[in-house]
């Protein structure tokens, strides 16, 4: 099981735009997949506890059938950025990239009247087209260094992924999902305490990607 994801050398000269970690050193949380009603109160509770901002990736048909969701996510002070309409594998001949980005963009823009700036591709799939149609609309394709792997409902695998790999810069992946509901809130506790533990610090969007 890989925690950290280490792209060969060639891929980050490639997209050297892309963020594969934080540009400075501080931790950043981000969250996948949401909003879901009954997960997405619980994210935005623990991380005003610890006065943490997250960027959440969220999907476009999620906040389409939960707005009031998404604008507390935004109400909060953290970021939202896009995970494209449908959760869908961009490199897939299946669907569309423009469509995807574009209407989950235009969705939050009509919305809540705010630019997404953020990308993130479902299941970490793209391409050069990907690139082209994100440089071309401004956006910033933000990796991860550590997955977390909280999908799998396992506490100990969270533990262990988090003590072995969390580095200073690390971007850390936790999943606004039903799969992690019932460790999602203990995830949270546990990298606050190892952060605190070894001296990092946990940071701001913007900070750390900028």
């Amino acid at each position: 099981m890989k925690f950290q994801y280490n792209p060969p050398v060639i891929i980050k000269r490639m997209f050297p735009a892309f963020r594969w970690e934080s540009r400075v050193r501080k931790i950043l949380l981000t969250f996948d997949d949401g909003p879901v009603p009954g997960l997405t109160e619980i994210i935005l509770k623990k991380l005003d506890e610890h006065n943490i901002k997250g960027l959440f990736f969220c999907v476009g048909s999620n906040i389409r059938k939960y707005p009031s969701l998404a604008q507390e996510i935004i109400k909060e002070g953290h970021t939202i950025g896009c995970h494209t309409y449908n959760h869908s594998n961009l490199t897939s001949p299946d669907f569309n990239p423009i469509v995807e980005i574009d209407g989950f963009n235009r969705l939050v823009n009509d919305k809540f009247g705010i630019e997404v700036k953020y990308f993130r591709p479902p299941h970490g799939r793209f391409n050069l087209y990907t690139n082209k149609i994100l440089k071309e609309r401004n956006m910033v394709n933000v990796m991860w260094s550590l997955l977390t792997y909280d999908f799998k409902g396992d506490l100990a695998k969270v533990k262990m992924s988090v003590s072995w790999c969390m580095n200073n810069n690390s971007i850390i992946v936790l999943h606004d999902n039903l799969k992690s509901q019932y460790i999602l809130s203990e995830s949270i506790d546990y990298i606050v305490k190892e952060a605190a533990g070894k001296g990092f610090s946990i940071g701001e969007p913007v900070e750390c990607l900028n």
